[in-house]
């Protein structure tokens, strides 16, 4: 069974949680680092995380392609943004990413619905 948005979101929070509070704390260097990258700076916030969701969708990690889609419409994507992000990612990595695209496409499609922007 698929996982609402909800549910991925509260799931990833709860494992970060676990992870940064294990007391290991290489893992808190870490996410501050990828955290500082996607701040605004030379580029937007925006811009960093369609960078982030093409680089993911060509790695073919769906956590992460969900995670960028999540915090790039945060930062104001369009529909229109997003569907150019993922045709570099799919002119980048070629037929592999198809499935990922699949992903991506309905994972766009829940985050508009829920905030409801069907046409965004």
């Amino acid at each position: 069974m698929k996982k609402t948005t909800t549910e991925t979101r509260a799931y990833r929070t709860e494992m970060n949680d676990k992870i940064l509070n294990s007391g290991f704390r290489d893992f808190n260097k870490f996410f501050a680092l990828d955290n500082k990258a996607y701040i605004d700076g030379a580029l937007n916030a925006k811009t960093k995380e369609l960078m982030g969701l093409s680089a993911s969708m060509v790695l073919r990690c769906n956590d992460c392609i969900f995670y960028h889609i999540d915090r790039s419409i945060q930062e104001g994507a369009t529909r229109e943004e997003l569907m150019e992000t993922f045709n570099v990612a799919l002119i980048i990595g070629g037929s592999i990413v198809i499935p990922h695209l699949r992903y991506a496409f309905e994972v766009m499609d829940n985050i508009f619905e829920e905030i409801g922007k069907t046409d965004s």
